[in-house]
This record gives C-alpha cells, structure tokens and sequence, in this order.
C-alpha cells in the first residue's frame, strides 16, 4: 500500500495493479478494473480539489509559490484539454485521477508529481465523490425550487377551479384544482427538504485523513474546506475514506423524488 505522503505519479494507494506486481498487466485485466469510462465525469471536482490541496500545501511550505503556479496552470490547461475533447483518456491509467495527474507530469515535469504530497487516493476519490453529488443536489434543489414555484402560482390561479375527487379509483367529494395542485406541492417540497438534509451531511471534508490514518505534514484542512465550499471536516480519517453511507442516502433521496414524478 502507497505510503499517504508518497510523491510517485502513478502509485495508487486504492490497489493499482501495477503498483503491485512487476509483470506487465494483462489488457483485458486492464480493461476490467479501469474506470475511467465512467468517472471521467469527476474530472471537475478532481481538479477543484487538487488546485485546493495544491494551494494548501503551499501555505505549509510544501510547495514554493512558483511550484503552486505550475500545477494550477497545469491544471487549468488540463481541464480545457477535456472540455474541448483534446485529452485523450487512457484506460491503463485507470481512473480520472491518474489520467489528470499523469498528464499534469507530462506538461509540467517533476512539480507534478508534488501534487499528491499529503494526500492518498483514498481522500481523494472520496472528496470528488462529494463535491459531485454537493453539485448534483444544488441543481435539484434549485429545479424543485421552480418547479415549487410554478406549481404555487398555478394553484393560486385554480383556487375555484372545481374538479372531482377521487379516493380507490372511486368519486367522491368535489375539490379544487388548486387543492389537488397543492398536494403535489407538499409532496414535492419533502423531496427537496430531503436533498437539503443529505447535503448537510455530505457536505463534510474528507481530505486530510490520506490513506486511512491522516498525514505527517500536517494539512490546514479548515483551509481546504473553506476553499471547496465544505462546512466543515470530517472528524475521524477511518470513517472519512471508507464509508459512502451520503451517497446511498442521496440515491434514497432521489428515488422517493421519482415516487412523485
């Protein structure tokens, strides 16, 4: 296992294969444990993180300011190679984190490879995670918001609008379309009270605990939260990098959202 503070490029504290054996990985093995076909969707909550993590280690005089500047130039570019389809993502590299930082190493040379000082691919994977589903929420939320609007307005408006009721499929006493309106409203307004409640909990800073047990360079992880947008840290490094209980509670969430769509 990657020792959290290692500097190597391509070690993979998560179980690179090749980090393991000294014989060339099989292609089709390869093609199994790569993920890259899927969170290279990360790619901007990977590299928020690293400019954040980067800056950090700058203001503990792991890196100079010259040093910051090269990996946040280096990243920015990077980040515009994906967005214009230029970056080609490479499976051997398994994941988004490795394809961005071994390409970060080809543009910038050694200073590269100081990005990963302090940190292991345990917090990191987890901090994507997060900010990405923080994001996911703040769009749901505010389309609900909306949507809750609309539908307030339209109710508003129907407030007389006579209709049959209906309970077990059968008629029973009339209502108002505005009524009827304002009960998907309330039902609407839980699964957006729901997304906010999960995003508090998620909301949390992983980075920091490494691998699994924290770091000896001393990371200001307020510093990191503060620059992500976190409200805080999480408190033990164990539970930091292994559990994904927010995530299962964001997909809970979301289901119930559909029970109303």
């Amino acid at each position: 296992m990657e020792n959290s503070t290692s500097q190597t490029p391509l070690a993979d504290d998560g179980g690179s294969l090749r980090g393991r054996f000294n014989e060339a990985t099989d292609e089709f093995v390869q093609v199994f444990t790569a993920s890259i076909d899927f969170d290279q969707r990360l790619y901007r909550e990977d590299i928020a993180g690293s400019i954040a993590h980067a800056t950090m280690l700058e203001t503990i005089n792991v890196l100079t300011k010259a040093e910051l500047d090269q990996i946040v130039t280096g990243l920015q570019n990077i980040q515009a190679e994906i967005e214009s389809g230029r970056l080609q993502w490479r499976v051997d590299l398994e994941d988004v984190h490795m394809n961005i930082e071994h390409r970060l190493i080809e543009l910038i040379g050694d200073t590269g490879k100081k990005l990963h000082t302090g940190r292991s691919r345990n917090d990191q994977v987890a901090t994507d995670i997060r900010l990405h589903l923080r994001s996911s929420i703040d769009g749901l939320v505010e389309q609900q918001g909306q949507l809750l609007t609309a539908l307030a307005d339209l109710a508003e408006s129907n407030a007389d609008t006579i209709m049959p009721g209906f309970t077990h499929l059968q008629a029973a006493q009339p209502i108002t379309l505005g009524h009827h309106l304002m009960a998907w409203f309330e039902m609407l307004r839980r699964d957006r009270e729901r997304l906010m409640d999960c995003r508090k909990r998620l909301n949390q800073l992983p980075l920091g605990a490494a691998a699994l047990a924290g770091s000896p360079y001393k990371p200001d992880r307020g510093l990191v939260a503060e620059l992500l947008g976190f409200d805080g840290v999480c408190d033990n490094s164990l539970d930091a990098v292994s559990d994904r209980d927010f995530a299962i509670e964001f997909c809970a969430a979301a289901a119930l959202s559909l029970t109303h769509m």
